[in-house]
């Protein structure tokens, strides 16, 4: 149950392989193709562990929970956004600073996320109304 909008804050921790579920009412959103215009940069699984200092088996272990996203390339291989290391680097102050397990990390991530979607989403719309607060 990901209800977490497709980049929220630049962390998406869907697992690798999965895909957003679609529905039958929008043809036209599913089966619109995409280009980039500038390719992105993307990191290899190497540049990730030595850029944030873990071990490749705990970036894999971490991609498999889906607490960091990931993709494949031709051959295979686990590639990186560029902001990989920042968001390994959350996980493991929130691993250290509050001594959570990582299920529980996941879901701090999740609820950080849609609190910074929302705040966001406050600062759009301006002001609220004309009349003064209640408090």
């Amino acid at each position: 149950m990901n209800d977490r909008p497709a980049g929220a804050a630049g962390i998406g921790r869907a697992g690798v392989g999965d895909r957003p579920a679609r529905t039958g009412t929008d043809i036209t959103a599913s089966t619109a193709v995409r280009y980039a215009l500038v390719p992105t940069p993307r990191l290899s699984l190497d540049a990730v562990a030595r850029r944030s200092g873990l071990h490749p088996d705990l970036i894999r272990r971490f991609v498999a929970l889906g607490l960091v996203d990931a993709e494949r390339d031709g051959a295979g291989r686990l590639v990186f956004d560029p902001t990989a290391p920042a968001d390994l680097a959350r996980i493991q102050r929130l691993r250290s600073g509050l001594c959570l397990n990582y299920a529980s990390i996941g879901l701090v991530l999740d609820l950080l996320d849609r609190i910074s979607l929302l705040e966001s989403a406050l600062r759009g719309r301006g002001p609220r109304s004309e009349t003064p607060p209640w408090t």
